[in-house]
């Protein structure tokens, strides 16, 4: 096999593996195109081979995106006279309902760094999460779709990237309102507007959270306390009372048809999950032995879960939302723009104000953002081990590994601490003396860390200032008061190094949790 840097500089080599190598540039610039078509394709599915997207369907795409991206590079203007103006566009658009429009949007983000950065930092963390819902579901690399700790990692990592991009854009997004935001510049169009209207939005969006929040875990605890009281036949699941995701399943079943539909010239659809909305049996793609990818059936427990994230994904945007149109004024404190992004109480004086600073919204989103994506990647972890992820026998026989056991467990709080936490954490809880240790120890190592956060977060502020100010009171009355003395952290102080403890313990806990559990029955 010839080394990578040989294709480049010969020819030839290529052309043995796709023939078409040999005729150069000729057939683009004749329109003779179909010669190509050995290595741009569009079958759709998987490779057997490897279990990863053909070569020569991502050589196509990228080919498309290409032509796509030069068409899209002329639209709009930049340093030459072609193309659209893009201040125009922004002030052209406006409708009856929407007062000026656009107009004053091109100057923010010509001038705010903090306001590219908000919109830009949400974007590519939307993209990240788009990135790790697509890495399994179409697995871009050989061999990766059989590599389950790789692919949970991946799943993991883009997720997380994802949450805490978001988390900055709803962060800089409030210093953009305190620092850079002009009120003269941004009279009646869709900023100011949505600012004058901040009351009926953040009064909405807490009733949805609220209503999300009681009818998605009511659910759970309506399950758990029918499984306690001996009445199986009155629960929410597959088999009793049932809740099935039939849009989801509908989303699925138009996928599953269109290279027959909507796309006659595919071989294969865009995924094998697609299929798992179909009532007849099928496909299962083997890797030496081992699942790279099947359809994905869901049920009342994926419905249920689903409608968990639904909750804390609005809860998330909520805070940061809030803490964005609350950046610059609030009722209470009216003068929040001169007090800027992050201070602390400012005492009993105007009805109580901790917590209220953008910094503050900042701080407790992360603490939801940690919420979502922990129950993304646990709903992940447990329903790929269930119903996709396994060995695959000679007669075709599929062996998951925990052997489908999320439909009739993940629909109960007992079934997630009892069948998911507890169960699967055997090997990281017992992993001393095996190769895996080290994992254990991380494990042990992150929960102090995250433990040691709860120190700041739950302390008595006040409590705690008191208790130093009289150390101090006592070495200064006895003389021995050093030069350099202690002071206790700020509120604000420990807030932040109690959200960064919480934070990177949980991260490491669950990382170390996930690849022993993973590693050992992989």
């Amino acid at each position: 096999m010839p080394l990578p840097h040989e294709f480049i500089l010969n020819r030839q080599l290529m052309g043995q593996l796709f023939p078409s190598f040999r005729e150069g540039l000729a057939p683009f610039f004749t329109l003779n195109w179909g010669v190509y078509s050995d290595f741009l394709t569009f079958k759709g599915g998987l490779n057997p081979i490897t279990g990863g997207l053909w070569l020569t369907d991502t050589a196509h795409h990228h080919l498309a995106i290409a032509v796509i991206f030069i068409i899209a590079g002329h639209m709009y203007r930049t340093n030459f006279g072609i193309g659209h103006n893009m201040k125009e566009i922004l002030e052209a658009h406006k409708g009856p309902l929407t007062g000026e429009g656009h107009t004053g949007l091109y100057e923010i983000l010509t001038t705010s760094w903090h306001a590219q950065l908000a919109i830009n930092l949400a974007l590519f963390g939307s993209l990240s999460i788009i990135v790790a819902h697509h890495m399994y579901a179409m697995p871009p690399y050989p061999y990766l779709a059989t590599d389950y700790g790789t692919q949970l990692s991946l799943f993991t990592h883009h997720m997380w990237i994802g949450g805490f991009c978001i988390a900055g854009a709803g962060a800089h997004g409030a210093i953009f309102m305190i620092r850079d935001y002009d009120p003269t510049k941004n009279y009646n169009n869709l900023l100011d507007r949505v600012l004058r209207h901040r009351d009926a939005i953040i009064s909405h969006l807490n009733w949805v959270c609220i209503f999300l929040g009681f009818h998605s875990f009511g659910l759970y605890i309506h399950n758990d306390t029918m499984s306690a009281l001996g009445r199986p036949q009155d629960m929410f699941s597959d088999t009793t009372i049932q809740l099935q995701p039939i849009f989801a399943q509908w989303i699925q079943k138009i996928h599953f048809l269109a290279p027959q539909l909507t796309a006659p010239q595919a071989v294969e659809g865009t995924s094998l999950s697609w299929a798992g909305g179909q009532s007849v049996p099928q496909s299962v793609l083997a890797i030496g032995g081992k699942v790279a990818m099947m359809p994905i059936v869901l049920g009342t427990s994926d419905f249920m879960v689903h409608h968990i994230h639904a909750f804390t994904i609005h809860v998330t945007a909520f805070i940061l939302l809030k803490g964005v149109l609350y950046a610059r004024n609030s009722r209470l404190i009216p003068d929040k723009s001169n007090l800027g992004f992050r201070f602390p109480c400012d005492g009993p004086g105007r009805g109580g104000t901790c917590q209220v600073s953008a910094w503050d919204h900042v701080f407790l989103g992360l603490f939801w953002v940690y919420n979502s994506i922990s129950i993304v990647i646990f709903h992940f972890s447990w329903k790929m081990q269930s119903d996709v992820w396994g060995t695959v026998s000679s007669n075709g026989t599929v062996a998951h590994i925990t052997a489908g056991n999320f439909a009739a467990s993940a629909n109960t709080i007992n079934g997630w601490l009892r069948d998911f936490l507890w169960a699967q954490s055997s090997q990281v809880i017992q992993s001393y003396g095996s190769a895996l240790s080290a994992y254990g120890l991380i494990f042990l190592g992150a929960h102090f860390i995250w433990a040691f956060s709860l120190m700041f977060l739950f302390s008595g502020r006040g409590y705690w200032q008191e208790l130093i100010e009289s150390i101090l009171w006592a070495h200064n009355k006895l003389k021995v008061a050093p030069a350099i003395q202690p002071r206790a952290l700020s509120i604000t102080q420990g807030r932040a190094v109690g959200l960064a403890h919480y934070l990177l313990g949980g991260i490491a806990t669950t990382w170390s949790f996930f690849l022993a559990r993973i590693i050992a029955v992989s």
